[in-house]
């Protein structure tokens, strides 16, 4: 089913420019969807945002999309700087995966309220605005532990890119505009989506409900950190 998809998203790519777009866009939602490796950025910004107390939806909203921009610079910044120096695109070698799985385990840790861990010690701002340095920080490592296999999804979708640039600039950004977009939007709707329902059932912040929703997270984190280590 799979594989159906992509060819079908990247077959796509080739058409008309709304068609183009859509299937780029779709492919942004797709590689989240359908990747270990992104799909644990769910869980991640939803016990990130279960953390902060008395946020808002706006604000919920606010924080999922600084991670998620995180993430999409982060992966922009290796590709390039990983291409530079002559390495398969993405990849930060053995180093880099074990340094985003150790920041993996201690969140998750932290989730499950094995670890303490004091966002205000680690970011040290005002109680309003520390959300968000810590959001993009988790976004930015985030993406550094997605390596290959960002840009195995990638892949097809720059040739495409690439090879638009060179006679139609505009239609190449709006590619890579939609791609971007989808990517993020599955991010944000999750982190926004888990704000609305918290305060939809008036969950508290020390409600069993919701240790047990970070909880929950916070071992898909731990077996993200795993999955990275192991792959």
């Amino acid at each position: 089913m799979l594989e159906h998809v992509l060819t079908s998203l990247s077959a796509g790519l080739s058409q008309s420019l709304g068609w183009a777009v859509l299937a780029a866009f779709a492919w942004g939602v797709v590689s989240i969807v359908f990747s270990p490796c992104h799909l644990a950025s769910v869980p991640l910004v939803v016990g990130f945002i279960s953390t902060q107390e008395g946020a808002t939806t706006a604000r919920a909203f606010r924080l999922s999309l600084v991670f998620s921009l995180g993430v999409l610079a982060s992966i922009a910044l290796i590709g390039g700087v990983t291409a530079a120096l002559g390495r398969l695109v993405g990849d930060v070698g053995d180093v880099g995966s074990v340094a985003v799985a150790v920041v993996f385990f201690i969140f998750g840790l932290y989730l499950m309220d094995l670890l303490p861990l004091r966002w205000a010690s680690v970011f040290p701002a005002t109680t309003k605005h520390h959300g968000f340095p810590a959001a993009l920080s988790l976004g930015l490592v985030f993406g550094i532990g997605l390596g290959p296999c960002s840009f195995a999804f990638l892949a097809p979708l720059l040739m495409v890119v690439f090879g638009q640039a060179q006679t139609d600039y505009m239609l190449a950004v709006a590619l890579l505009g939609a791609f971007a977009l989808g990517h993020c939007g599955v991010i944000v709707l999750a982190g926004t989506a888990a704000q609305r329902v918290q305060s939809v059932v008036s969950w508290g912040s020390r409600s069993s409900v919701t240790r047990w929703v970070r909880r929950v997270c916070g071992a898909l984190i731990v077996v993200a950190g795993v999955y990275l280590l192991v792959t």
